[in-house]
């Protein structure tokens, strides 16, 4: 048995109708791990991460598009036309899960939603992820990460009442929601084991913002109080002569009195406006400007040795760069050497498994680049191919063009 027999989703065919992140990096986890995952684009434009960045050198096949679409090959097909659909449902018999992320209702128009194709393979799981969900007063509104923050509270949450509020620059919603989506599509293949059906499943990035507040939904509901872990008094990031620190004065009987001594200050928990919890959160501007000015005054090595002797949670600010070059990356091998028609690297598994690794087996692919072999590996005969070329159903090299 070959090793890419052996991951856990070989055998599992996917088509992924997925676009931009949150579709795309769910269907690149299960790719990750074994699953042949057929994805579908538009002739000619693809999926929209593949125009994202302007005049990128690799043009299509831009760093965004990569970051998101490795182990997967490309079908392109036009499907304005009939005869593209019954493409797609003679891929359909053979296939296990569907995903798309487009509006509520898309994939329905087009004649691809689960009652129709659970008709022809009643094995399907139809996997959707969408902006705010199937139903409800939102459903039919275009899904956005920068939406969904603003939507679910998220943005509306920050550690300083006095700062202005702003958007999070990484995609939390997009990637949280793929991740959920993953989770989705690997129980409703667990229960297939056991019922011999699929299902439709399905998140958004709506639910998925709120999902990740479930500590802070929780005291909302239950005491009507807010709970705000990064607002909390022995916790701030503090510039020093070189950078920034990230302090986080929490899980010790009496972390003030420890962040006293690494900042070379007299006991700052016995003075009685520090004394508490509470008393510190009523006079944590003044407990700030303290620490700003200690730790304006030497270097992040030198701040970080001393809150380290104390055993206090602590760690220096880095830039993306930096982070990507920092020891720990290189141990964890998070950095990966990916050979295609040009050599790149990319973030790869955060997952670690013994007995299933993750590993790459296709670089990100070529609009259309695998249309010819996914349809011959269903059957179709070579001069049907050709016809399907010839017609603009689907993108590609007829026999003999290459040449």
């Amino acid at each position: 048995m070959t090793a890419t027999e052996t991951q856990p989703l070989s055998g599992v065919r996917v088509l992924d109708f997925t676009q931009v992140m949150l579709g795309p990096c769910c269907t690149q986890v299960l790719a990750d791990y074994g699953a042949d995952v057929i994805k579908i684009e538009r002739p000619g434009a693809g999926d929209l991460s593949r125009s994202s960045i302007a005049n990128d050198p690799d043009g299509q096949d831009n760093p965004v598009f990569r970051s998101l679409n490795r182990n997967k090959r490309s079908v392109a097909l036009d499907l304005r036309k009939d005869e593209a659909k019954e493409v797609i449902y003679d891929l359909v018999r053979n296939a296990d899960v569907v995903v798309n992320n487009f509006r509520a209702g898309v994939m329905e128009r087009m004649g691809f939603g689960y009652e129709k194709l659970s008709q022809i393979n009643p094995r399907i799981i139809c996997a959707f992820g969408s902006g705010f969900g199937p139903s409800g007063p939102l459903s039919h509104k275009g899904g956005q990460d920068i939406l969904a923050q603003a939507l679910s509270g998220v943005m509306a949450r920050r550690a300083d009442e006095a700062t202005p509020m702003t958007i999070y620059p990484t995609a939390l919603a997009d990637y949280s929601a793929g991740m959920h989506l993953v989770q989705a599509v690997l129980l409703a293949l667990l229960q297939r084991e056991k019922t011999g059906r699929g299902q439709s499943v399905s998140v958004s990035l709506f639910e998925s913002m709120l999902a990740m507040q479930m500590q802070e939904a929780a005291m909302w509901l239950q005491r009507k109080k807010d709970l705000n872990w990064a607002a909390f008094p022995l916790t701030g990031v503090f510039e020093t002569t070189d950078g920034a620190v990230v302090l986080v004065g929490a899980f010790k009987t009496n972390p003030l009195r420890d962040i006293s001594a690494a900042l070379g200050l007299a006991d700052l928990s016995l003075e009685e406006r520090f004394s508490t919890f509470d008393r510190q959160m009523e006079n944590k501007a003044e407990l700030h400007v303290m620490f700003r000015e200690r730790f304006a005054s030497a270097s992040t090595e030198h701040w970080l040795g001393k809150l380290e002797e104390q055993d206090l949670l602590c760690a220096p600010v880095l830039t993306l760069p930096q982070a990507l070059d920092h020891g720990q990356t290189q141990a964890n091998g998070s950095v990966i050497d990916v050979a295609g028609r040009t050599s790149m690297q990319l973030l790869g598994s955060p997952l670690t498994m013994d007995n299933s690794a993750f590993r790459v087996r296709h670089a990100p692919p070529g609009l259309g680049a695998d249309g010819a072999a996914v349809l011959a590996e269903a059957g179709y005969s070579p001069d049907r191919i050709d016809t399907l070329i010839a017609s603009g159903i689907l993108s590609g090299e007829r026999r003999g063009e290459a040449a």
